[in-house]
Parts: C-alpha cells; sequence; structure tokens
C-alpha cells in the first residue's frame, strides 16, 4: 500500500502541475491566436496532398473517400491512397472512387502488406514526388488521415492558413461514441478531450515539442523535405510503431514551430476536428493501447531518447508520455494491495482480533492521493463535458476504471512485444478493425 500510494502521489502531483500551468496560460494563450491567422486565407489557394494510409480497409475507406470528397471545403487538393498488393478488396475499393473523381490517387506498394504504417506513408512520399515530377506543381503541406476518419469541411481551409507560419499544424481529435459500446468506446473520448483541450495547450504554452495525433495533422513540404534528405529520400521512419508522435518531436528539434488549431467554425460554434471510432471490443482496445505503449513508452525511449539537458520543458513533457509502464505497475499494486487490505480487514473481524490502525503518516498520505483523485475525475469531467454534454461527463467517472483495465491489459502485451523488438522481430502494423459511420456525408460536424 505504501508503495502504491508514494506512486500516486507523484502522479498526482505532475497531473495536478499541468492543470495550474493550463489555468496559468489562461487556457492557452497562444491557441486562442490562432483564429485571428486565418484572415490569411486568401482566394489564392495552395495545393494540399492528404496522405491516407489503407491496409485491410475494404469495409471503410470507400465510404470514407467519398464523404471526404464532398466534406472538404477546398478548390485544390488530391488524396492519396496507400495499399498493398495482397490486399485486393482495399485496392478494389479505392479503384471505385478513383474511376469517379480525379481527385483520388490510388497507389501500391511494392510489397505485401502489413508492413508498418509509416512504411506505406513513404510509398505515398514517393507518388506524391512522380506526380509532381511529371505534371509540375507542388502540394504546399502534406496532411495525415487514417481510413476511417470523418473529416471537416474546414480542416484543409486552416491548415493552408497556417502552414508557412507553422512547421506542423494539429486540429482537435474528437472521437466518436459507440451507443453500444459507450464504456470502451467513450473512455477514447474522455482521453482525447483533455489531451487536445488540455495537455497540448499546456505542451504549447511551455514551447516543448508538439506529438502528432497521426489524423488530422499537417506537416510543411518543406520540413518533410528537409526531413526525407537526412534520411535517404523518406520522411517517415518505416522502422517506428508511432512514427506521428516521433515525426512531432523531430520536427521541434530542427527547430520548426508546432501549433494545435482549436478554431471554430462560428463563434460559439463546434472545433474544426477529426471524428472517427475508436476500438468499442475489450480486445481491440488492448491491441492499440498496446501499440501506443510500445511505440512511444518503451521503443520511443530507445529511438528518440530525452533532449538538451537543461530544456526542462521538454523532459517534463516526455517523462509524462513515458510514465505509463510505471504508472500501470503502481495501479497493478493499488489493486492487489486494496485486495489484500479488505481480506485482512475480513480476517481480523472474522477473528474478533481488532485490526492495527492506519500509521498517522499513511493516513495522511491516503487523504492527500483521495484529494487528488477527487480533482483528477473533477477535471476529467469537466473536459468531457465541454466536449460532449453534462451525460458524458457524467459516464467518464467509471470509464476511468475502464480505462485503467485496458492499460493493465495492455501493458502485458507492449512489453511482449518490446521485448521481441528487441531480439530482432519484425515491426508489423497491428491494427484494429474499424467501422465507418454510416451518415457521414449527411452528418453536420455539430452532430458528430
Amino acid at each position: 500500500m505504501l508503495f502504491a500510494a508514494i506512486g500516486f502521489l507523484i502522479g498526482g502531483l505532475d497531473d495536478l502541475a499541468v492543470d495550474l500551468a493550463w489555468c496559468g496560460t489562461a487556457r492557452g494563450r497562444r491557441a486562442r491566436a490562432v483564429p485571428a491567422l486565418l484572415d490569411r486565407y486568401t482566394s489564392s489557394p495552395r495545393r494540399i496532398a492528404v496522405f491516407v494510409p489503407a491496409w485491410d480497409e475494404a469495409t471503410v475507406i470507400g465510404p470514407m473517400l467519398r464523404a471526404s470528397l464532398v466534406r472538404f471545403d477546398h478548390p485544390d487538393y488530391r488524396l492519396y491512397v496507400g495499399t498493398y498488393p495482397n490486399d485486393r478488396a482495399t485496392i478494389a475499393a479505392v479503384a471505385d472512387v478513383a474511376a469517379d473523381d480525379r481527385r483520388v490517387r490510388l497507389v501500391i506498394g511494392a510489397h505485401d502488406g502489413p508492413t508498418t504504417k509509416a512504411d506505406c506513408l513513404n510509398t505515398l512520399w514517393r507518388a506524391l514526388q512522380r506526380e509532381e515530377a511529371r505534371d509540375g506543381g507542388r502540394a504546399a503541406a502534406v496532411v495525415l488521415h487514417d481510413a476511417e476518419d470523418v473529416v471537416h469541411p474546414g480542416e484543409l481551409r486552416v491548415f493552408d492558413a497556417l502552414i508557412g507560419t507553422y512547421a506542423v499544424v494539429q486540429v482537435p481529435v474528437l472521437p466518436l461514441i459507440d451507443p453500444a459500446a459507450t464504456l470502451i468506446s467513450g473512455h477514447y473520448a474522455d482521453e482525447f478531450s483533455e489531451a487536445h483541450a488540455k495537455n497540448l495547450v499546456v505542451r504549447q504554452a511551455l514551447g516543448a515539442g508538439l506529438p502528432l495525433a497521426g489524423v488530422g495533422c499537417a506537416i510543411d513540404r518543406a520540413m518533410l523535405d528537409r526531413i526525407a534528405a537526412a534520411q535517404g529520400g523518406l520522411p517517415f521512419d518505416a522502422g517506428s510503431l508511432t512514427e506521428d508522435y516521433e515525426l512531432g518531436l523531430r520536427i521541434a528539434g530542427l527547430g520548426g514551430a508546432g501549433v494545435l488549431a482549436r478554431v471554430r467554425e462560428r463563434p460559439g460554434g463546434p472545433l474544426v476536428a477529426v471524428r472517427a471510432f475508436f476500438p468499442a471490443t475489450l480486445d481491440a482496445a488492448v491491441r492499440q493501447k498496446a501499440r501506443w505503449m510500445t511505440g512511444i513508452a518503451l521503443a520511443g525511449w530507445d529511438r528518440i531518447g530525452w533532449t538538451r539537458t537543461l530544456d526542462w520543458r521538454e523532459h517534463w513533457m516526455r517523462m509524462r508520455d513515458r510514465r505509463a509502464p510505471l504508472a500501470v505497475l503502481v495501479l497493478a499494486v493499488a489493486y492487489v494491495a486494496l485486495v489484500a487490505w479488505g481480506a485482512s480487514q475480513l480476517v481480523h473481524a472474522v477473528a474478533g482480533v481488532p485490526a492495527p490502525p492506519l500509521s498517522r503518516p499513511m493516513e495522511v498520505l491516503l487523504r492527500v492521493n483521495a484529494t487528488l483523485l477527487g480533482w483528477r475525475l473533477a477535471s476529467r469531467a469537466l473536459f468531457t463535458g465541454q466536449a460532449y454534454g453534462w451525460r458524458e461527463a457524467l459516464w467518464s467517472l467509471p470509464r476511468v476504471l475502464v480505462g485503467n483495465l485496458v492499460a493493465l491489459l495492455a501493458a502485458r502485451r507492449a512489453v511482449t512485444a518490446y521485448v521481441r523488438s528487441l531480439l530482432g522481430g519484425t515491426l508489423i502494423w497491428d491494427k484494429t478493425a474499424h467501422v465507418f459511420p454510416d451518415d457521414a456525408i449527411a452528418r453536420k460536424p455539430s452532430d458528430a
């Protein structure tokens, strides 16, 4: 109990420091300044290349592309969809859409899948370069999306306005909640609501690197060219499971400024944000969280290390990114201690022997932790409520337990995958099955 209590105290104070930093930025002065920059959007828009890697996505890629073509409010963009030669169903689905719209590019890689997502993105990068060399023109930015994303009509206009001023732009991600799986799918909504309204705002205000979500993000073409030149011509690291996270930090290390663009459609209106269904089953959620944990907290530590010795802001944020395995260990010990404490109380009651009282320091420690836990639950409910309403804010409380369960199960899978990679195992795209909403074309952003 003492080990767990001290671990909770450290984690609770860490979270409290981020909350205080968020309050100190007056909800992110730099984030609030973004809408003013949209005045730079003129009648001469620049070309945008949208990359969509797709492995085993036959059921969703067609509807996603058709919805994106209808929803995007921008006159000059191309959708590059990466597929694999051994995934005929996905190729057919993309080809069907490409036959009806010249803005869609079907790109088939040279190797059978799955490889890594970054490898598929590199295939799209080469396709973009070939087309530009053949037809002329040049994309100002590359936008990343997944095959299940519901894009926002205004996001390309936001990217067009901000790329150049910033090397990388991220719009918020707001997961769709599956009514049939409120607890599992909904815990993603809680996490992203807090991450993209508070945590990234604090990182940005502190001047720390801005990790990308892998969807709803745009990277300046000149920056990608610079990274590609340093990596043998390919900007995405095919050996990474979380290339989006690492790319954001690498861009910051090269001096590129990043921004979380929390822009609203209109004053008081909904955010320009990406919507998507996240895993709705326990097994799928565990697989996805394990991939994130492996790529960010374990392999990512090896791959990108830390930063300049005295850069405490970046050290702090990277430590927060990598604390997940230790947090899971503390959580597991806490649950064991709770069960053991309950069993001890029961045995003492049956034996008629009074249980020894808690020491005064332990009692104070537990009270402090209870206060920090209450603060953490209130903070989570606040940000979920702002994004989804009061009903989901209430649901966020029991979903904390679901998130803990997913993390506990994902940790074992992540450690196993990490050890396998250290022993020379090949990294592959351990993706989950995706769902695309049937009414995405007609759905308004405020209804998502």
